[in-house]
């Protein structure tokens, strides 16, 4: 999956990469089926009579709006799905599915159920050769369950079983279903802090720009009207859609309720089913916290919220441990989070117990009294992206947190105030984060455009970022020598006119 949002990043950028947006661009496609499927509806007959003729007076003789608009609603549905099913795939292989993620797969699982119930209803509004086949498969499907009294095939044998009430029906389920999908979809990102609800502008246009060319070039057809006592030798299926119909009559219609209904119940047992421990959720310390709230807008899991102080005035931090990744970027927002406190050992308002931030500062402050030469660096990484212990030497002193989202940025001014000439924050690419937001909130912190901030007296060409992946050691290596370079350059630049002034005295 790596070599893939790789190839992406080359082609688009790392922000408007498709493959880091698919959860996004779902929500895009999403918004153009309501939007277009507003349209299509006010222009359409509800009856079973005068449903295909009111979509082919759309589709012939209002082309340039109706046809159109009727072609983009039909992409728009075909990129939905398949954007989802990527999603799921994605999601899976990045074992986005344990712990604190388990709501939101557990909630996803069933709005792919919605998806294509959806889906299939759009077509059956049609009312054409492809909708009457469609039908009478997927009531062919439920008979094969054996709970109906009667077998819902019969509604779709002959013409006269189908009637408008019938229609009606379907009418409301094309209208009730994508409601109640919009409601799982809030659901499902509900527990994520800052969910990408749209792509950024630019996919968004690329999208939409796709999404028109396709109708334009490819306009949606109907097949020729439904004729229950005549079934068409060949239809023209949407396989995105459709692909359980084929495979049905290929196989039996109990096969795909056993391959549908395990596929269900494995992608739901899924976060039960891995085996990796826990991990040990953040802790709050009332002491110490004085219910700020920027460990609540900061987490990326919404594990954290703030509730009336137990013995104080005020309100107080407090931690869902089922939620919470133990990724440390509450404990990078707290503003207790200083190693300039004189307290011996410094306990925050709220912290990892696994990597405190006193632990923090006991390596920071180990590793400054054991730099030497004439350019000392410290790097900050994450165990999650490249290795920067293999940096370390006597000028470097190297400190990997779980995430570079942990790191208070008044540890960069310490670290320059006590020895060091240089600091070089490294961590996840961008988009890569392995706990969504720790990349782009140390970014937003270190330029000052987010609490707790970079102070101003800090020199920003003191420090610099290096955003790498895993494999990437040479890079990260390549970048700590650019950087002593430059900083070798600045402070002989600084040393010139003080020779100069030596010089003239």
């Amino acid at each position: 999956m790596l070599a893939i949002e790789r190839a992406f990043d080359r082609a688009f950028g790392a922000r408007a990469n498709p493959w880091r947006n698919l959860g996004a661009l779902g929500f895009l496609f999403f918004w153009v089926l309501a939007a277009t499927g507003i349209y299509l509806f006010i222009r359409f007959d509800t009856s079973v009579g005068g449903a295909y003729r009111s979509i082919e007076h759309l589709t012939r003789e209002e082309w340039w709006l109706g046809g159109f608009l009727r072609s983009v609603h039909r992409y728009a549905t075909d990129g939905f799905v398949a954007v989802t099913l990527l999603h799921l795939i994605k999601e899976w292989a990045d074992g986005h599915f344990r712990h604190y993620r388990t709501f939101s797969w557990v909630s996803g699982v069933p709005l792919v159920w919605l998806l294509f119930g959806a889906g299939l209803i759009g077509y059956w509004l049609v009312w054409d050769a492809r909708a009457h086949f469609s039908a009478l498969a997927t009531a062919e499907w439920f008979d094969s369950l054996g709970i109906f009294s009667e077998p819902v095939a019969r509604n779709f044998v002959s013409a006269q079983s189908v009637n408008d009430r019938l229609f009606s029906l379907f009418v409301f389920l094309h209208l009730g279903l994508p409601l109640a999908l919009l409601a799982g979809m809030w659901v499902h990102v509900k527990r994520l802090g800052y969910p990408r609800n749209l792509p950024p502008a630019s996919l968004s246009l690329g999208a939409l720009a796709m999404l028109a060319a396709a109708a334009a070039l490819f306009p949606a057809r109907s097949h020729g009207q439904a004729d229950p006592a005549r079934l068409p030798s060949a239809i023209d299926l949407d396989w995105l859609l459709m692909f359980a119909h084929p495979l049905q009559y290929a196989t039996s219609p109990r096969f795909v309720w056993l391959l549908a209904g395990g596929a269900t119940l494995v992608l739901t047992a899924l976060p039960w089913l891995s085996r990796r421990a826990a991990p040990i959720a953040a802790r709050m310390s009332l002491e110490n916290c004085n219910g700020c709230g920027r460990c609540v807008a900061d987490c990326p899991f919404a594990a954290v919220t703030l509730v009336p102080a137990a013995n104080r005035t005020g309100r107080q931090a407090q931690v869902f441990a089922d939620l919470c990744a133990a990724c440390g970027i509450c404990a990078g927002a707290c503003p207790s989070s200083t190693p300039f406190r004189t307290a011996s050992t410094i306990v925050s308002g709220i912290d990892v117990p696994e990597f405190t931030v006193n632990d923090l500062r006991q390596r920071l402050e180990n590793a400054l009294s054991r730099l030497a030469g004439a350019i000392r660096v410290v790097v900050f990484g994450c165990d999650c992206a490249v290795r920067v212990t293999a940096l370390a030497d006597r000028a470097t002193a190297a400190i990997s947190l779980p995430c570079t989202g942990m790191l208070p940025p008044s540890f960069v001014e310490y670290a320059l105030r006590n020895g060091a000439d240089g600091v070089l924050v490294t961590g996840c690419r961008e988009g890569e984060c392995a706990y969504r937001l720790g990349t782009e909130l140390t970014v937003a912190r270190m330029a000052r455009e987010r609490e707790p901030h970079l102070r101003a007296s800090v020199p920003q060409e003191r420090l610099r970022f290096a955003w790498l992946g895993r494999s990437e050691e040479e890079d990260c290596a390549a970048a700590l020598a650019n950087f002593r370079e430059a900083l070798a350059a600045a402070a002989e630049r600084q040393a010139r006119p003080t020779k100069r002034m030596i010089a003239h005295a």
